[in-house]
């Protein structure tokens, strides 16, 4: 059985997280904290009394966007501790899965929180634990589903996007994509076998792959994380070597982009 924290700055919605929460049986308690402060307060309290203490916590569910501290700020103070609460991303925001994984997320679900996707992350949490879901506690929840984060529904059902050339429709897989230019209204995706149009923003296209790896460097650019092959320095000035192209890092994303590369290649 779960004990549970969920975080959440707006009442109304951390009333309905904290309502949903308590309606799984795998969940024995669950508390809110509406703001940072109070959550890593009760965090303390449990690191202080131990997993096993009258205020523990095993799994809390974050919002990210809130005043003061966010919820990324929060789970990458609890990464310091030894035995860290699991942790489980609660927002609005698809840009953020990245981090959130980074950062050994359980999960990362989407608002509106539909019940069926909070009992899949109360499952996973389970998993990670060691303790088996009760099949007979959520029927609906396969019990060996291999864990994957949430994306947007517009990617759900595909691995591929189609591509039009000369007429015929092509499908080109997600992950042999390498980086994508802006071209106004339209992008261009590059894969080792060549560059294919669409007419796509590039914006639109960074809000559906975030989950995927994918991250902003410029203005111009979408970059595949793991497609990175050399991150330089020069003068100032930040770019990047996938495959045989060197894409500029623009000075916004610079800093985020060398953390983000840090955290994957020790990963």
């Amino acid at each position: 059985m779960l004990r549970v924290l969920a975080v959440d700055d707006e009442k109304p919605l951390l009333e309905e997280l904290l309502y949903l929460l308590r309606s799984d049986a795998r969940v024995s308690s669950a508390v809110g904290a509406s703001d940072a402060t109070e959550a890593l307060r009760r965090i303390t309290r449990t690191l202080e009394s131990g997993p096993d203490g009258p205020d523990g916590i095993d799994v809390v569910f974050l919002d990210i966007h809130m005043a003061g501290l966010t919820g990324l700020d929060i789970a990458r103070l609890l990464a310091g501790f030894a035995r860290p609460p699991l942790v489980v991303f609660v927002t609005a925001h698809e840009g953020f899965a990245v981090q959130a994984f980074d950062l050994k997320a359980v999960d990362y679900v989407l608002k509106p929180v539909r019940p069926e996707r909070l009992a899949e992350a109360v499952r996973r949490a389970c998993a990670q634990l060691d303790r088996p879901a009760d099949p007979a506690a959520d029927p609906a929840v396969p019990a060996q589903r291999t864990p994957v984060p949430e994306v947007p529904p517009a990617d759900r059902t595909t691995e591929q996007i189609a591509v039009e050339l000369g007429g015929v429709t092509r499908f080109v897989a997600i992950a042999d994509i390498a980086y994508v230019e802006a071209q106004g209204d339209y992008a261009r995706l590059h894969t080792d076998d060549g560059s294919h149009l669409v007419r796509i923003p590039l914006s639109t296209l960074e809000e559906r792959w975030a989950a995927r790896g994918f991250v902003r460097i410029h203005r111009r650019h979408l970059v595949a994380l793991g497609r990175i092959d050399e991150l330089r320095l020069d003068g100032g000035t930040t770019s990047v070597r996938v495959g045989s192209a060197e894409l500029q890092v623009s000075r916004r994303h610079s800093r985020e982009l060398r953390d983000l590369l840090m955290r994957h290649a020790t990963g």
